[in-house]
């Protein structure tokens, strides 16, 4: 077979192709350590990606300008200081107050009964001889489908007037109310379920949530909402309310969050330079908090591709090692007919560089293919492959090619003409 010819850039890399095709073997061990490193970030920023862009749609859908006032920040990694545990709870009416205010549309207060620690509920729904189990129970006011934006499947939202009469209705999350209603037939709304050995007339059935889970059901679609009234009274000692309010615009929120936060300031009777006993936040925590989360994982990322890298780079340079003494009589033959030790050492440096980028290659497609195929197991997991990951990704397996080639280079450039002829 016809060797490429030496003294060119397509010459040099064609030999370490061919040095590759010669050994094929032993080339693809060589190289696995940066096939695995490349292959390791592209998957992981395929899917990181993927989910940047449906976490920030899930957010964006809900509204830019909804504002939550609690004891303390919801989004937060670590566990709370045990001081905003004993934070005293916000009253249902300060909601009321906050509606007032010049930048705020509407407010409400609110309740949930769940396990906050693995975001499912507790309480058991019953019609007929079926049951859902680990719903999550809301109570909340005639106003909360105005501030979050709720889309019915059916039926309606409840109004003032069943929350002024304590009406026991319920408007079922989509989960919840397949389950109850599994029947293509089964009309949910009109039909009666015990709750908590409450009767409750089912007045609507809520759209699927946006699922941002990495495939299965999303507990927010396993819940079941009635008026806050409703709430207050199969559950009277339970006083943990959440305020929501709506700006008016998603260019107030800042002003609209200062008029909450002086307001509450007032509510508590707080002197000035008290440090605030309660929290206002948007949803932004939860972007930061994915953002924080994110930063993590990349971190684990490049530490476990950094590790497959350097040994992928150390590879290389043992099989560049192994080349220049395979090659010495063609090396000191080149020395002979004119090649300067530049020439020697651009000719292996290339073909360092060469082989590190056909593992880069490898690795983009393994870890592309990778990330895509998850869809296939996790049918709601989005992948996008980000071009930028993909050059980094090239980019860096050549560097560590030159890198680790330096040494070998350096050494097949350094022999003696002479010495090297001699060479069996």
């Amino acid at each position: 077979m016809k060797r490429p010819r030496i003294g060119s850039w397509w010459g040099v890399a064609g030999l370490a192709v061919d040095a590759l095709r010669r050994n094929p073997l032993r080339s693809f061990l060589t190289v696995l350590g940066i096939v695995i490193g490349v292959a390791t970030v592209i998957a992981v920023s395929a899917v990181v990606s993927g989910l940047n862009t449906q976490v920030m749609g899930s957010v964006e859908s809900l509204g830019s300008n909804i504002i939550m006032a609690y004891r303390f920040q919801w989004a937060s990694l670590g566990r709370p200081p045990s001081d905003w545990l004993n934070r005293p709870e916000l009253q249902p009416q300060w909601a009321d107050d906050i509606a007032k205010l010049p930048h705020i549309v509407t407010a409400g207060a609110g309740l949930r009964v769940f396990q906050p620690q693995f975001g499912a509920g507790i309480t058991t729904i019953r019609h007929g001889g079926r049951e859902a189990e680990n719903v999550i129970l809301e109570g909340d006011p005639p106003s909360y489908d105005r501030i979050w934006n709720i889309n019915l499947a059916r039926g309606r939202w409840f109004n003032q007037t069943d929350e002024d009469h304590r009406r026991l209705v319920t408007v079922l999350g989509a989960d919840t109310a397949r389950t109850l209603f599994p029947n293509p037939g089964d009309d949910p709304v009109g039909q009666e379920v015990t709750l908590q050995g409450h009767v409750f007339t089912v007045v609507g059935v809520a759209a699927r949530s946006k699922d941002i889970t990495f495939g299965g059901s999303n507990p927010e679609d396993n819940k079941a909402m009635m008026p806050l009234s409703a709430m207050q009274k199969l559950y009277p000692a339970n006083h943990d309310y959440v305020i929501f309010a709506k700006a008016d615009t998603a260019g107030n929120v800042t002003e609209a969050s200062e008029e909450i936060r002086e307001l509450l300031r007032q509510k508590r009777q707080l002197l000035p330079g008290q440090p605030d006993n309660f929290a206002v936040f948007t949803l932004d925590v939860f972007v930061d908090l994915w953002k924080q989360l994110t930063v993590a994982l990349f971190a684990a990322m490049f530490a476990v591709g950094s590790v497959a890298l350097m040994v992928g780079g150390i590879g290389v340079m043992n099989i560049m090692l192994v080349s220049v003494t395979e090659r010495t009589r063609e090396i000191g033959l080149r020395k002979a007919v004119g090649a300067r030790r530049g020439n020697i050492l651009a000719q292996f440096l290339l073909e360092a560089a060469t082989l590190s980028t056909i593992g880069g290659v490898l690795g983009v497609v393994l870890g592309a293919g990778l990330g895509l195929s998850l869809r296939w197991v996790f049918p709601s997991l989005p992948a996008r492959i980000s071009p930028f990951w993909v050059m980094l990704g090239l980019g860096v397996s050549g560097l560590i090619g030159v890198f680790f080639g330096v040494y070998p280079a350096w050494k097949a450039s350094k022999l003696d003409p002479v010495t090297a002829l001699r060479y069996e």
